[in-house]
């Protein structure tokens, strides 16, 4: 998103998870965090996906999935690779638990 672009209702929704987990560029997280201030529906949408990631960690927390199952999810996942041809991931970045 450039500077000169406001981000709309449907980009705020659409990229809400992403904007919760911290995976966004400090730009575009902050056109999203201005939207928020700006839009009420946003902001209610914003905090009851925020309510429902704290509720899943709380209950989750306790759950680890076996080793193996582990392993054989993390050789399935796919991405799509900068030239838009599917690759098998190699290497796995931890994502926060923020």
């Amino acid at each position: 998103m450039s500077q000169d672009e406001h981000v709309d209702c449907s980009q705020a929704l659409y990229r809400m998870s992403e904007y919760l987990d911290g995976e966004m560029t400090t730009e575009d997280a902050h056109e999203i965090a201005r939207h928020l201030t700006e839009c009420a529906p946003c902001l209610e949408e914003h905090e009851r996906e925020q309510i429902i990631k704290q509720i899943i960690r709380r209950s989750c927390a306790r759950e680890t999935a076996p080793t193996q199952l582990r392993t054989t999810i993390m050789q399935r996942i796919t991405t799509i690779c900068d030239d838009g041809s599917w690759a098998e991931v190699t290497q796995v970045r931890r994502v926060s638990d923020g």
